[in-house]
């Protein structure tokens, strides 16, 4: 990479840095159960209220309880359901002509990343009615305080509800981009694993992978703190020994309980140090080829972390003797070996497979560079990449080696 860009990367990345104690970051508030829900709702005088879903969750019902309760409590919900994975302009227009139309007061996003990411860009267009979306693209653009968000993950991944971020994709141009201000981090998660039980073996594995994902990229980035660290390692920890299970054993509640933690301790670890080039990659397949966010991740996050090479022998090291697999003795390069041999494995073994094959070679250069603009200079990343590494990084994703 120029060596100016590189040295501009870098000093951009010291001073958002420098300024991270003084930024508004908050944790969302953790509800165990749809009564504790009902009651933050009338506590705050809230009586209509927009649930965003997806169709799949609709037709398993799976909200239907907590609309019950709701209900039981004189509460009115309104469900929007068509949120599509990837979540559109189009989704985040139709789901908030119900809440206007419903007078609405505070939204719920129940599901995975995609209908609370929807259910907060609502919240961001609410706060910035003379706004489109594309115009909070990117960092600190939405500013206004929204309505009540209350989170509710029904997938153990996407910490989408601990995080400033909300992933939109415009439907016209399938331009994918990321909406991050502190007004987005819901004001409340509802963590009930039950919700979790019935996640199919495939969607198990990309979401808990994704979560993996977060948390390895916030521990290996070079904008980490003490307490960044502290939640990146025990999500890792948690995603590596519960995933097979939980895997392998859909039922079982405490890998599943263990797994929605690790989401939401990922959340928190990324959420103030970043994520990085694997996300920046992952986000313009998604928009291109609808692939799956955390099947993505998945697939990268081997690859890149061999690209990374010496720069995070030391942290994979570090996390590999955080979670049991790795004696102090060992050294860095092969400790860090072992741990990518170690994820790999994994990956192996809940179905992952080694390639996105659908990437098409007349799109790579257009999606590199639009890979490189997301990470730099924002993503504090070990190695920063040049248009033409992102090129070469989707031509082993494609084919797998």
């Amino acid at each position: 990479m120029n060596f100016f860009k590189n040295a501009y990367c870098k000093t951009y990345q010291a001073i958002f840095k420098l300024a991270m104690p003084l930024l508004p970051y908050r944790e969302p508030v953790v509800l165990k159960n749809n009564e504790e829900v009902a009651n933050v709702l009338k506590e705050n005088e809230i009586q209509n209220i927009l649930l965003v879903t997806d169709k799949g969750l609709s037709k398993l019902e799976l909200y239907v309880p907590l609309v019950e309760t709701l209900k039981k409590n004189n509460l009115n919900v309104f469900v929007y359901d068509e949120t599509v994975p990837n979540p559109t302009t189009d989704n985040v227009d139709s789901a908030l002509k119900i809440y206007k139309d419903k007078n609405c007061s505070a939204i719920i996003g129940f599901g995975g990343g995609s209908p609370i990411d929807c259910a907060k860009a609502v919240g961001a267009l609410i706060a910035n009615p003379s706004k489109t979306l594309s115009q909070m693209k990117g960092v600190l653009k939405v500013r206004k305080k929204t309505p009540l968000i209350i989170a509710v993950p029904t997938t153990a991944g996407t910490g989408s509800e601990t995080t400033i971020a909300s992933v939109i994709t415009d439907s016209k141009t399938r331009h994918k981009y990321a909406i991050s201000d502190f007004p987005l981090i819901p004001s409340y998660a509802l963590l009930d694993a039950s919700l979790t039980l019935g996640l199919p073996k495939s969607i198990t594995a990309t979401t808990a992978l994704d979560a993996l994902t977060h948390a390895i990229e916030a521990y290996i980035g070079r904008s980490t703190t003490k307490q960044t660290r502290k939640y990146a390692l025990m999500a890792i920890k948690d995603i590596y020994q519960n995933l097979p299970v939980a895997y392998e054993h859909g039922k079982n509640k405490e890998a599943r309980e263990k797994l929605l933690i690790a989401a939401y301790n990922a959340g928190l670890a990324f959420t103030k140090s970043y994520v990085g080039n694997i996300h920046a990659i992952a986000h313009t397949l998604g928009g291109k080829y609808n692939t799956p966010h955390g099947l993505a991740n998945a697939v990268i996050l081997p690859y890149m972390l061999e690209y990374y090479g010496k720069t995070i022998h030391k942290k994979l090291r570090e996390i590999g003797i955080y979670i049991g697999i790795l004696d102090e003795s060992v050294s860095p390069e092969d400790g860090a070996k072992f741990v990518i041999k170690k994820i790999k494995k994994l990956c192996e073994e809940v179905g992952i497979p080694k390639s996105i094959p659908e990437i098409e070679e007349k799109d790579i250069q257009s999606l590199a560079r639009t890979a490189e603009k997301e990470a730099n200079p924002l993503y504090p990343v070990p190695v920063i990449m040049s248009k033409k590494e992102f090129e070469k990084m989707y031509h082993k994703i494609k084919n797998g080696k």
